[in-house]
């Protein structure tokens, strides 16, 4: 039986995320406003054809408005700003989950969570000591450069999703162990630097073991303090400070400009997360900005864009700007690229378990794109 509060629920969600007015909406379904207020509301049940004409209006299947979503509560949104797209998000981020428990239980490959035993106590929130339990819980050298940070989080049970979304104030989420997790999201819109892909990937990771228990699924500000902690957890647990000291002795011979695109590609992370670390340090004074701003205004006949600059040195680096365009010397899509959930889906699919429309719909893929992808999976 079709469920009206189910209907309207999935209605108000996608409506939103478009930015549609209810007028838009009734409008572009060839519904009086009344009517759709109705639907929406969950006061009727729309007939099939009403459904389809929806559907129609909103680009989506029929099943879309139909399925129930499950909600998530222990869920951590990092956005600068309220995102009108935050139920979206949420909605897409819960069927993953759904899909890629289903998966693992269908293929008997579950992945234990190798990073919990790195999980902080209250009295003991340390976020460089438990970077470092971090990687001697995956078996990373605490002198070593993390040089595929997906695949790290995969094998050491960290679910990671990839999802595009058209907004610069949203960087990422993580879901805990009660919702399916522990899961984490990073927005890969390619306006966003891969740096800060990593990095937020990073301090997500840092929220899930510094913080296992405060989740604030409406908060859009998250605390300060939280913020701080989880950026120093992916600072170091990207770039530990005994490999930065190694490389950074390493590279003396050459300009400050030479030695941080050097070193920030060694650790892929941004220049900024190399210069903040020189201050932070003290091997720096701030007046470091300007010295690198003028090297590379000198090579490379341009100037850094003042919203670049990390001037707040104290704030968390949550709040920088990370635009692809400011950063020099930058990373490339394929240096970060999630691997274990279409690995699966490609085990399930030619083991006959799943069909290629499913396939696609896990992947966010459309059929024709599936169906692209199966062909050219090499063997």
């Amino acid at each position: 039986m079709v469920d009206g509060a189910c209907i309207s629920a999935n209605l108000a969600r996608l409506r939103l995320d478009r930015g549609w007015t209810q007028e838009d909406m009734a409008l572009k379904a060839g519904l009086s406003r009344v009517a759709l207020g109705r639907v929406e509301r969950g006061a009727v049940v729309p007939r099939a054809k009403t459904l389809q004409a929806l559907a129609k209006a909103l680009a989506v299947p029929v099943g879309e408005l139909v399925t129930p979503v499950r909600p998530l509560e222990g869920v951590r949104f990092r956005a600068k700003a309220q995102v009108r797209s935050r139920e979206q998000i949420l909605a897409a981020v819960s069927k993953w989950l759904h899909a890629y428990a289903w998966l693992e239980e269908e293929l008997d490959e579950p992945v234990a969570f190798g990073f919990g035993k790195a999980c902080a106590t209250q009295a003991q929130r340390d976020p460089v000591a438990v970077s470092r339990a971090a990687r001697e819980a995956v078996g990373v050298a605490v002198d070593a450069p993390i040089r595929d940070v997906c695949g790290l989080l995969e094998d050491g049970g960290v679910k990671l999703l990839l999802l595009e979304t058209k907004r610069d104030s949203f960087f990422g989420l993580s879901v805990g162990q009660r919702d399916g997790g522990p899961a984490v999201v990073v927005n890969t819109w390619d306006r966003i630097s891969v740096e800060r892909w990593i990095f937020t990937a990073a301090h997500e990771l840092g929220h899930l073991l510094l913080h296992p228990h405060e989740y604030q699924r409406e908060a859009t500000a998250l605390p300060e303090d939280a913020e701080r902690e989880a950026d120093e957890f992916a600072s170091e647990f990207l770039m530990p400070e005994e490999a930065f000291a190694k490389e950074w002795e390493a590279t003396g011979g050459h300009s400050l400009l030479s030695r941080v695109l050097k070193v920030k590609r060694i650790f892929r992370v941004s220049y900024k997360t190399v210069l903040y670390r020189l201050v932070q340090s003290r091997r720096e004074t701030s007046k470091v900005w300007q010295v690198f701003q003028s090297q590379h205004r000198a090579y490379y006949g341009k100037t850094l864009r003042k919203a670049d600059e990390p001037r707040a040195l104290g704030k968390s680096e949550f709040a920088w700007s990370w635009g692809r365009a400011g950063e020099p010397a930058g990373l490339s899509r394929h240096d970060f690229m999630d691997d274990r959930l279409s690995r699966l889906v490609r085990k399930a699919l030619e083991r006959e378990r799943i069909s290629l429309g499913r396939a696609a719909e896990i992947l966010r893929l459309d059929r024709e794109d599936m169906r692209k992808l199966a062909a050219e999976w090499a063997k």
